[in-house]
């Protein structure tokens, strides 16, 4: 395997799973990419996906197949949500010129983002659990991401 070739790492969290890939996503990275995607499928329920794409150096088409592959088994299940976090614009550009676009969430970080689903199922679960009678102070500031933060690195 050359060094540029790419690599997928994967971080399972809770409520969410990241897949962090690096190198060349080429057509061989595709394979490897959709492999681990059906490998992590099952991690979280959904499940979330957030793919960290920062330190790609080199995309093809590939990248979109894959991802539209991703897109397509969230549509059939009815559940699941992919987020690109901190995308390319030509990534960006992409997507939007074949349509998916409208289909991924875009988020600024990865970190943040994990935050973002972890307050989200926290308040989810609550209001579940019948405490829906929280105030809009407890709401608004009570636990925000910066909070979140350190527990993720």
């Amino acid at each position: 395997m050359s060094a540029r070739a790419v690599r997928i790492d994967t971080i399972r969290h809770v409520h969410c799973t990241v897949l962090r890939a690096s190198g060349e996503l080429d057509h061989a990275g595709r394979a490897r990419l959709s492999a681990r995607i059906r490998e992590v499928w099952d991690w979280s329920d959904g499940p979330i996906l957030v793919f960290d794409l920062t330190d790609v150096v080199f995309y093809d088409s590939s990248l979109i197949g894959a991802l539209a592959v991703a897109l397509q088994r969230v549509r059939a299940t009815r559940s699941g949500r992919i987020i690109l976090a901190s995308p390319p614009d030509r990534l960006l550009t992409a997507l939007e010129r074949t349509g998916l676009l409208e289909y991924v969430e875009i988020r600024d970080g990865v970190q943040e983002t994990v935050a973002e689903i972890m307050i989200e199922r926290e308040r989810g679960r609550k209001h579940r659990a019948g405490s829906g009678g929280a105030s809009a102070e407890e709401g608004r500031g009570a636990r925000d991401f910066r909070t979140v933060l350190p527990y993720l690195r």
